[in-house]
């Protein structure tokens, strides 16, 4: 069975990390094991400069692997920015659902965060494979609108539209 993927979006400050942070825990609270995907359009660097993995990686090694007895990390060269669905299939094991931070542009599920204060108008519509928004007001686009502190209703959804 393939892992269903649900990307949280939205713009800038708008509150995906937030929401995130309140959706997972409730998610493993509830039984499931999550992984995440966060995308960084301007790259980044995990390791830090002097570090051995940093070394080996100055060094020219393709992929670095980290590990240690409670985690494992692995850091790969890549040719492009690899879909998620690339990533689901070489990287994530063992897990129920993955949820993303970004990819606005992909084709899976997503719920958008939306805050009135940011004063724009929401990124995604329901064609978009817009599941949901969440928000710190009552919006009509055609998908359910719920508060953005409202982390147990948005689960019920992922759960009840995913993981039965």
């Amino acid at each position: 069975m393939t892992i269903p993927i649900v990307s949280i979006v939205g713009k800038s400050s708008a509150g995906k990390t937030t929401l995130l942070e309140k959706i997972i825990p409730e998610l493993v609270k509830r039984g499931y094991r999550v992984a995440t995907i966060k995308h960084d359009v301007h790259g980044f660097d995990i390791d830090h400069e002097g570090k051995d993995s940093w070394r080996h990686k100055k060094a020219g090694a393709h992929t670095t692997i980290i590990s240690s007895p409670l985690r494992i990390a692995l850091v790969e060269d890549v040719d492009h920015d690899q879909a998620l669905d690339e990533i689901r299939k070489e990287y994530i094991k063992r897990v129920d659902i993955i949820l993303t931070e970004g990819y606005k542009g992909n084709p899976f599920p997503k719920i958008e965060v939306f805050r009135s204060e940011l004063k724009r108008t929401p990124l995604c519509k329901k064609e978009d494979n817009l599941l949901a928004i969440a928000s710190d007001i009552k919006l009509d686009i055609g998908v359910p609108c719920f508060d953005i502190n409202d982390s147990p209703s948005l689960v019920d959804l992922i759960e009840n539209k995913f993981l039965k």
